[in-house]
């Protein structure tokens, strides 16, 4: 049996992450949605996604597959009402479809509008991605499951004596290198992924995640609720922040309340504030609508779709939303949203030549030993075109 994630309409409304990804591989908590369902019913995965996505993340339908909806993150009871499912019977609940038994949507994404299927009403709440607020909201409680599913009956590995370690709620992978560093689990867990570094000074307060392969440089401070993803270098204040992986801010600065993607990088001493002078609600920018959209929150940073990247001394205002491959510079706050393929960021940008973004990717991913192949350069440049009308620079 191989589980099919399939996007449905919360894939706009999470945009620009969901532009280079399905909603499945998001990452909230330690994990993506993905690697969970994956973990929790030991079983593949598959993505139903938009057509110019799916060559990259095929999947091949057949009568015993489960499609689960790929913006849910699995519980316990979820995970029971689904295994519970027969063939022909769908699980929903508000108007959400969030599970089909059974060999169906061979093409397009599932719907409510299941002829022949049996609806199953779930009368419980679910841990849903809606809007890209949504993953730092969640990340502590996602971060407190895939702690547990990750580390049940397994043994920790130890740490040097030099650190000093508060409470026990702390599990710590293979390869693991830390020194003279301060970790504070009294409030929440801290999980360490394999191979990660954390130099010389660094504080960190549960709950907290640094997936495999990732660097706290020196003096590094990692407040609650924050999860970095893998193979990322990071240094300076982050708090509430879930960076989704491959990306750098390797300096002096703060991040808070706020979603990175991946391949992003972040010059020294940038700054987003996540608070408005005025205490009054923050409002971002959603593409489905063309409008900034109230999120009801007093807290929130910045959005920042994948391959984006920002010079020095940048200051982003509360609630800004940067498209995918964006290059910001020059004087002033950039403005709320910068669109996809942005050059510039601020009242004079113009647009990013998809040859030249793409030339800087492939410079990237050689430091990575890592190539730029022709299914990716097909995405971004669907992304250019699609994101193109958001490009009105004058």
């Amino acid at each position: 049996m191989t589980i099919i994630l399939f996007d449905d309409s919360a894939r706009d409304s999470l945009l620009p992450l969901t532009y280079t990804r399905p909603i499945a591989l998001l990452r909230v908590g330690i994990l993506t949605i993905a690697k969970k369902w994956a973990k929790y019913l030991k079983s593949d995965t598959a993505y139903l996604t938009v057509p110019y996505l799916q060559e990259k993340f095929p999947f091949n339908p057949t009568p015993d597959n489960i499609f689960i909806n790929g913006s849910v993150c699995p519980d316990d009871a979820l995970l029971e009402a689904i295994t519970a499912l027969k063939d022909g019977d769908a699980l929903y609940t508000q108007e959400v479809l969030i599970a089909v038994k059974g060999g169906v949507a061979q093409s397009g994404i599932p719907d409510l509008n299941l002829d022949g299927f049996k609806l199953i009403h779930y009368p419980l709440s679910i841990t849903r991605l809606v809007y890209p607020e949504h993953i730092f909201l969640n990340n502590e409680q996602e971060i407190i499951r895939d702690f547990k599913l990750l580390t049940s009956k397994r043994n920790s590995a130890s740490l040097s004596g030099t650190n000093t370690i508060l409470g026990d709620n702390i599990f710590v992978e293979e390869g693991v290198e830390a020194e003279c560093s301060i970790f504070n689990t009294l409030n929440g867990p801290i999980y360490l992924g394999k191979n990660a570094q954390i130099w010389e000074g660094s504080m960190m307060r549960g709950a907290f995640a640094l997936c495999e392969g990732s660097q706290l440089k020196m003096g590094t401070k990692i407040y609650p609720k924050t999860t970095i993803g893998p193979f990322c270098r990071i240094g300076g204040e982050v708090n509430n922040a879930v960076i989704l992986g491959n990306s750098s801010k390797g300096h002096e600065g703060y991040l808070g309340n706020s979603v990175i993607g991946e391949w992003c990088n972040m010059g020294a001493d940038t700054n987003n504030s996540n608070l408005k002078n005025n205490y009054t609600d923050v409002k971002l920018w959603n593409y489905s609508t063309s409008h900034y959209r109230n999120t009801g929150l007093q807290f929130c940073g910045l959005v920042m779709g994948d391959h984006s990247k920002c010079s020095i001394n940048t200051m982003f205002n509360t609630g800004t939303v940067v498209g995918i491959c964006a290059n910001i510079f020059g004087a002033g706050f950039p403005a709320n949203f910068v669109p996809d393929f942005s050059w510039g960021g601020g009242k004079h940008s113009i647009e990013y030549r998809l040859d030249k973004a793409m030339e800087t990717i492939e410079r990237v991913f050689d430091r990575r030993n890592k190539d730029l192949d022709d299914i990716d350069k097909n995405i971004l440049s669907e992304v250019f075109d699609l994101t193109k009308h958001y490009r009105n620079f004058n």
